[in-house]
């Protein structure tokens, strides 16, 4: 695994332009994010993104912080075998086995977010298909989600993270049994507001199956429909809901894009 100290890389890139900054920042502001809104456990849970220009190389959380102790510079820097090519210290071990081999073996997948936030993860530890598309937000992710039944405990090798990338398939969210959640995304913000928008959808299905009343799925029709619908809009949506966060982040110490 990762070692203590960046690697020295022969004619190693320029892993401080702008651009790579810009994503360690928009990074660090959805870890924040995330912390305000209950969504990390702990220190076990992790975010990261592939280094623009460079798809051998991700950006990842270091073990041993808060979410909300994250800052732009404090972010690592690894390749694919698992060493710290920038930054101090290391990254999970299921962080880099679940995130390696996503990233690698999936080329759309540039963001994962994986939470054990509570109420998707409530849902990810009932019998059968955990989100049921009875409210307007889970059409969000109508025709989207895919379900990993196969919890094998934790993720310590890579066979195990090569696994949980086939069970992706096609899908952008993923329950884990017993588990959590992935979100995967080809933008920072689009895996941020998914991650949220789900948490929220799940949240209020809890709360409806508390009645213990019947929850009535929408019409498929409809449901697609409507799905259709927020996707066309949702590139504007998550930008500008990225953008308000780091706006409502700006005056927290330590900064985020520090």
């Amino acid at each position: 695994m990762a070692s203590e100290k960046a690697v020295p890389v022969p004619n190693s890139p320029n892993l401080d332009a702008p651009a790579i900054w810009d994503v360690r920042k928009d990074l660090a502001a959805c870890f924040r994010a995330a912390a305000l809104n209950r969504l990390e456990e702990g220190i076990c849970n992790h975010f990261s993104a592939v280094v623009p220009g460079h798809e051998d190389l991700f950006i990842v959380n270091p073990y041993g912080f808060a979410f909300c102790e994250l800052t732009a510079s404090r972010l690592l820097i690894c390749n694919f075998d698992g060493e710290v090519v920038s930054g101090e210290g290391v990254p999970e071990d299921t962080a880099f086995f679940i995130h390696a081999e996503i990233h690698k073996r999936l080329p759309r997948a540039k963001v994962i977010f994986h939470t054990h936030m509570p109420y998707a993860t409530a849902l990810a530890m009932t019998e059968g298909d955990p989100l049921i598309f009875a409210g307007q937000t889970a059409l969000k992710f109508y025709g989207r989600t895919a379900v990993d039944d196969s919890y094998n405990g934790l993720a310590l090798d890579r066979d195990e993270g090569r696994r949980i990338a086939e069970a992706v398939g096609d899908a952008d969210v993923v329950f884990m049994k017993h588990h959590g959640v992935v979100v995967i995304g080809e933008t920072i913000e689009a895996a941020w507001d998914d991650l949220y928008y789900l948490e929220r959808a799940s949240e209020v299905q809890c709360l409806a199956q508390s009645t213990g009343r019947k929850v009535s799925p929408i019409d498929s029709g409809v449901a697609a429909l409507t799905a259709k619908q927020l996707r066309e809009v949702d590139g504007v949506a998550a930008r500008l809901h990225l953008n308000s966060i780091k706006r409502l982040l700006s005056g927290q110490a330590p900064a985020f894009d520090s």
